[in-house]
């Protein structure tokens, strides 16, 4: 659960709609192949059932009444990874801005794999 104190009062989000909503975000980029999988939590879960989740290679902590969040995806062959990285960030930003009005500090992009094309 992300806390956040506003002069309304307490803010509370879920892990699992933060995901949800970058998952979905990320996702939706040029270039980008899939989510990578990180820590032993995200690798175990992937081993017993086999399939992928809305959280993979996501995460999400607040920090001084500000969000940062950690991507771990993968991109396609021949694509400019600057790019790439510099569309997450802003999508990324806009959409949980938007969404939640919460204020994100920092979109880490982390490429931890390539795929050739389809």
């Amino acid at each position: 659960m992300i806390r956040m104190e506003n002069r309304y009062g307490t803010i509370e989000v879920s892990e699992g709609y933060f995901s949800h909503l970058i998952g979905n975000a990320v996702s939706a980029c040029y270039g980008v192949a899939g989510m990578v999988r990180t820590g032993p939590r995200q690798g175990l879960r992937s081993v017993i059932s086999r399939r992928s989740y809305a959280d993979d290679g996501i995460m999400v902590r607040a920090d001084g009444g500000k969000l940062i969040v950690d991507l771990h995806i993968s991109v396609v062959f021949g694509m400019n990874i600057a790019a790439i990285a510099k569309s997450i960030v802003n999508k990324v930003r806009y959409t949980v801005e938007e969404a939640t009005g919460m204020t994100v500090r920092k979109v880490n992009v982390f490429v931890d794999g390539i795929k050739p094309e389809d």
